[in-house]
């Protein structure tokens, strides 16, 4: 499979049949075992970046893009907490669940400001960069240039997760543990961590914090990382 198709699954699988499997998980709603262990897992990444950045008490104004927001889950508490958000998501119903959750709070308010667009043509300049579960669908080549791309529109800082490649993971995958069931429509990429550490440091970037969710069927390794002298 050719790298490029591995955005159009992506694309089509969230436009289609993923989109209501994903807008489940990321609800309040009814769902089985694994989608709610998954719920849980990716709510405590959620949770952990919110920590983050309310601990440096500089979040009202500072201008964050959330570059696959899928249904807004960290885009909507960010404008609540009064960040300038501009999150953006390659799926056009993901896009549009996000703007209807956050129309229900804010009305027809322009922040959070909602764009249907892959990573690789997000433009602009922002404060802080922010991309969660998003990795996970790409090979270590395709995720190096996306970090890298992100990283020119940091202008301070990147804060990434991403599923860690270690032994016991791998093996799970080997075995169809990991991400069970329907939800292999696509493919589930693990990356190391020295190799991601190793293109935010070309780009100019050094790890500051990091942290590791870790459920039954939801792996996910944060980083934050901060432009060098900035």
């Amino acid at each position: 499979m050719k790298v490029a198709d591995d955005k159009t699954i992506v694309k089509e699988y969230f436009n289609s049949t993923g989109f209501d499997r994903w807008k489940r998980i990321y609800g309040n709603g009814e769902v089985n075992k694994v989608q709610l262990d998954i719920r849980y897992g990716h709510q405590q990444t959620v949770d952990k970046v919110l920590d983050w950045l309310k601990a440096d008490g500089n979040l009202a104004g500072l201008s964050i893009c959330d570059a696959g927001c899928g249904v807004g889950s960290l885009s909507i508490p960010l404008a609540e907490v009064g960040a300038k958000v501009y999150a953006s998501d390659i799926s056009e119903k993901m896009v549009a669940e996000a703007k209807e959750r956050s129309e229900k709070i804010f009305g027809n308010n322009d922040n959070p400001t909602f764009a249907v667009q892959d990573l690789e043509t997000l433009g602009g300049s922002y404060d802080t960069v922010i991309c969660l579960d998003v990795l996970i669908h790409y090979p270590q080549e395709k995720a190096d240039e996306m970090i890298s791309h992100l990283c020119s529109m940091a202008q301070s800082r990147l804060i990434l997760s991403f599923a860690p490649k270690t032994c016991a993971l791998s093996l799970l995958k080997k075995i169809g543990s990991f991400f069970p069931g329907a939800s292999k429509a696509t493919r589930a990429y693990l990356h190391r961590e020295a190799d991601v550490v190793k293109i935010l440091a070309s780009q100019g970037f050094s790890v500051q914090r990091q942290s590791m969710t870790k459920t039954r069927f939801y792996f996910s390794r944060l980083l934050e990382a901060t432009r060098k002298g900035g």
